[in-house]
């Protein structure tokens, strides 16, 4: 008994009908007429409620739904969650779908309503962004379903809680993939670059053509043919790329529901893939205060799923970076030159100067690329009209920060390390078209 209680719910036409009788009873007071014709809808509401709650009840399992959720979640993009109902009554149903959806979507009246007509089956489906890393958890599934009077309405609560984990973003990294190894990359702004091989190994010689090193000239082949022929070789991989994470405050920033660390995390996840692809070795380091998770560079098959496991689970925290711990521990583990893609950000230039020493010591042995963001907000209210004085000083104060940063890019470029100064949302392109430079240009 205590269980159909809690399985039954009133319909809204319940209510309102009941709004309506509870009107003629006070009408009657002044129209006696009415006190009759009161007491006969009461009668007649009584009966339909009756029928209708029979014909909800009478069937013990007349909806069956099935939650499909995916292994796991994308961090920042948009994953499908699908729900398949499917109606065991021989009359159609409205049905209020309400899951419980996990606590950090903060939803907490998340539901809608779809209607079946007898014996169908439908699946439906809604989208969830989540904007962490880490353990989503799914309560009930909850279905209610309306008798065809509408009066009374069964609950039914299916499908146990499950738990999805929520990775760095696999579904941006597959989509710079596709994008950085076919012919459209232009159409989404990544740059189609020719590469040159850097290696001794001869490859073949080939008509010089606008943009080939001058100094691969092959003047006894050129003689031979009456034109210009340059001598090609093999393009040198399997080198040693890492993506280096500051895990310190700085990158606690926010910027459109995600940190800087996420931002950080999602393009070296799709740094990493490229790379990998390319066949180069990959490897991932993390830094604050002390150095943190370290996948040494490799390129066995299983690379990319142990950087996507350890970017899931690290994160920042408050203490002030150390980058002379991490110019040692480069100088110890890393002897052969590697490229070293290091996700900071400086906000004034005072801070990049006292790092600046030990950026310049680690560009003697490594390329260095340097990874700042720069806030697009903040551009845009500097170039707004000013209404009164404090917004002239506000704007003032905005376009020296814009100033600084890229003065600190400037600085950083004119002591020989490579800089990317972009706005969040379009970090992944940027590292991947600089990454592709560096490995047409053979600077490693």
């Amino acid at each position: 008994m205590l269980t159909l209680f809690k399985q039954l719910f009133l319909g809204k036409r319940l209510y309102v009908a009941l709004a309506i009788v509870a009107l003629v009873f006070f009408l009657s007071y002044w129209f006696w007429v009415l006190y009759p014709i009161a007491l006969f809808f009461v009668a007649m509401l009584l009966v339909l409620f009756v029928v209708d709650f029979l014909l909800i009840f009478g069937k013990k399992a007349g909806i069956t739904a099935n939650r499909k959720l995916p292994e796991k979640f994308s961090n920042s993009d948009e994953n499908k969650v699908e729900i398949t109902i499917a109606n065991g009554y021989g009359f159609s149903v409205r049905l209020l779908v309400v899951d419980e959806i996990p606590e950090q979507f903060q939803k907490r009246d998340f539901g809608y309503y779809i209607s079946l007509a007898s014996a169908e089956t439908r699946t439906s489906s809604y989208v969830l962004t989540p904007k962490q890393r880490g353990e989503y958890r799914f309560g009930s599934l909850h279905l209610v379903a309306y008798g065809p009077l509408g009066l009374a309405a069964k609950r039914y609560s299916l499908d146990d809680g499950k738990m999805v984990k929520v990775y760095p973003s696999f579904l941006q990294m597959r989509k710079y993939e596709f994008l950085a190894f076919n012919a459209l990359k232009r159409e989404h702004g990544l740059k189609k670059l020719r590469k040159f091989g850097q290696s001794r190994e001869f490859e073949q010689i080939k008509p010089y053509v606008t943009g080939d090193n001058l100094r691969s000239l092959n003047w006894k082949a050129a003689a031979k043919s009456g034109k210009l022929m340059t001598n090609h070789y093999q393009e040198e991989k399997s080198q040693p790329v890492y993506s280096i994470i500051d895990l310190g405050r700085v990158m606690k920033m926010p910027f459109e529901g995600l940190s800087l660390l996420d931002y950080a995390i999602n393009s070296s996840l799709v740094f990493t893939n490229i790379a990998l692809k390319n066949g180069d070795k990959a490897g991932l380091a993390t830094f604050s205060d002390q150095i943190g998770s370290i996948c040494e560079a490799n390129h066995r098959p299983t690379q990319l799923l142990t950087v996507m496991e350890l970017l899931y689970s690290i994160k920042t925290g408050f203490p002030e970076s150390d980058f002379g711990k991490l110019y040692r521990w480069a100088r110890k583990k890393l002897g052969q030159k590697c490229l070293l893609m290091i996700y900071t950000n400086f906000e004034h230039a005072g801070a990049m100067r006292r790092q600046l020493p030990f950026l310049k010591a680690l560009a003697k042995h490594h390329l260095v690329l340097v990874v700042i963001f720069e806030n697009h907000l903040l551009e845009e209210f500097s170039v707004q009209p000013a209404e009164s004085l404090s917004g002239i000083v506000e704007k003032t104060i905005a376009a020296k920060f814009v100033y600084d940063k890229r003065l600190i890019a400037k600085e950083l470029n004119r002591h020989g390390i490579q800089t990317i100064l972009c706005a969040p949302q379009d970090l992944s392109m940027q590292t991947v078209n600089k990454y592709m430079e560096i490995k047409a240009k053979g600077l490693i």
